[in-house]
């Protein structure tokens, strides 16, 4: 049996804009739902939602028989929850809260087997397509997919030293925790700090990294894109489902 083939990954590698979807409903039904829809990619979220391995583990499953590529974003920098969930078959993981190259290499290496990493290795997993993939192990990293998230003051300062750590494919600038650390928080498009994101942006990018960012505002999205954004997400389940709901009831209710 092949080993599956990251589409995601290797359209960030040839340039190519990937538009994608937030989903934090932890639902396997919304996320079928919206893998329907035909965006490129999904980010399936552990941060700020009520996911678990086993939630997260039915929504790999929903959304593989659609071309929209699944993202996972971990809760934190951990070996052991990036460890399992690469075993759950996931081939693209989002790391919150890099700081530093040190911490950006520390996620790198729980991505790789020995000798180039710390990843423990298991042989009947839903990754190896349950021991079926031959030599997985040897040819699991040439598929994985590392994105890390700036989102702080401190880490602007270092985006080419982590963009430089060896395995890095894509840097997502995180807008809430980036105007939070500005002292700004709750907002989104605070005229001191919208600058510094496009400019962050062009960072990324020039230190030859794919940029990421999420916005369902659709001006902010187009400026991103424009000015170099590879992966960006314009919109969310959640903020999708309100929207509809509260329009509908506004034409209905008043």
């Amino acid at each position: 049996m092949e080993l599956p083939r990251n589409t995601f990954k290797h359209a960030l590698a040839a340039g190519r804009p990937q538009i994608g979807l937030w989903s934090t409903l932890s639902s396997s039904l919304t996320v079928e739902l919206l893998a329907g829809a035909g965006f490129d990619w999904m980010l399936l979220d552990m941060e700020h939602s009520p996911n678990d391995l086993e939630s997260l583990f039915c929504q790999l499953q929903a959304s593989e028989p659609y071309p929209t590529h699944a993202v996972v974003r971990v809760p934190w920098n951990d070996a052991v929850m990036l460890k399992r969930v690469l075993d759950i078959g996931a081939q693209t993981v989002l790391i919150p809260m890099i700081d530093n190259a040190e911490q950006a290499r520390a996620a790198v290496a729980a991505m790789r087997y020995p000798p180039r990493g710390i990843r423990g290795v298991g042989g009947t997993t839903r990754a190896t397509r349950w021991g079926r993939i031959q030599n997985y192990p040897q040819r699991a990293e040439s598929e994985l997919c590392i994105l890390l998230q700036v989102e702080t003051v401190t880490s602007l300062e270092q985006i080419e030293a982590i963009a430089a750590v060896d395995g890095v494919d894509g840097i997502f600038v995180g807008p809430a925790d980036l105007h939070a650390s500005f002292g700004h928080v709750g907002e989104r498009h605070h005229p001191d700090v919208w600058p510094i994101i496009e400019e962050a942006i062009r960072r990324i990018r020039a230190a030859g990294r794919a940029p990421g960012f999420l916005t369902s505002h659709e001006p902010d999205a187009r400026r991103i894109l424009e000015i170099g954004g590879q992966f960006v997400a314009v919109g969310s389940d959640a903020s999708l489902l309100a929207s509809a709901a509260d329009s509908l009831k506004k034409r209905f209710l008043g």
